[in-house]
């Protein structure tokens, strides 16, 4: 069974984006620093075609559907919206460095932390700022070269976490490192997913139309 060049597109294209973005990212010659959050809202926005043609299609509520015609696809898109929102609300404080290594990292963020609170101490991977409230610990994921700094506790002061990530941003802005050698296969993954999508999509218009007149029935 062949999925349709419709619904392939559809569940390609944003992730497709998605790795296109982090291929960029990780090509650069400088860390790039994000909030969890902003971190957690992109995955969701990759997601989100394979989550149209998946759980939304299939369990698309009939009755709703025959009220509201085609207009059925935006308040499931708004309700999956809304539950990432929610995901993202109450998650952790957390920042992301993409494209730097924790040996890289770790004294830029030792000198940030020192000028922001003298009383910042280290407890291996563990870093506390009293005077911000900011309490976390460090995460690397050396496969792809990124650092996460990830709130222990649930006791945080959140203006000390955008103190910090401000503070860190300006602090990495004349650090330069390697591009990550697999921004590549990144950038190459991405571009076959595009070219993969837009080729069925070429190649089976009659297919096309077919599913379309089929998510777009009402």
């Amino acid at each position: 069974m062949t999925v349709d060049p419709f619904r392939l597109a559809i569940a390609l294209v944003p992730v497709a984006a998605y790795v296109l973005l982090l291929g960029i990212v990780n090509a650069r010659r400088r860390p790039f620093i994000t909030s969890g959050g902003s971190d957690l809202t992109a995955l969701g926005i990759a997601l989100s075609g394979l989550v149209f043609v998946g759980p939304l299609e299939l369990f698309r509520p009939m009755a709703a559907t025959r009220e509201l015609g085609d207009y059925i696809w935006l308040v499931l898109l708004l309700f999956y919206w809304l539950l990432l929102l929610l995901v993202v609300l109450l998650s952790r404080p957390r920042l992301v460095v993409y494209n730097v290594s924790m040996e890289e990292l770790h004294p830029v963020l030792a000198e940030t932390a020192s000028r922001l609170d003298p009383d910042a101490r280290w407890a291996g991977n563990h870093l506390i700022l009293p005077e911000l409230g900011v309490q976390l610990h460090l995460d690397s994921f050396d496969v792809m070269r990124h650092v996460s700094l990830i709130a222990s506790g649930s006791r945080q002061n959140i203006d000390g976490w955008r103190r910090l990530a401000r503070e860190l941003r300006r602090a990495l802005a004349p650090v330069r490192v390697k591009s990550n050698p697999r921004a590549i296969g990144l950038l190459v993954v991405s571009l076959a997913l595009l070219a993969l999508s837009v080729t069925q999509m070429l190649m089976h218009r009659g297919e096309l139309m077919q599913a379309m007149n089929e998510v777009f029935a009402y």
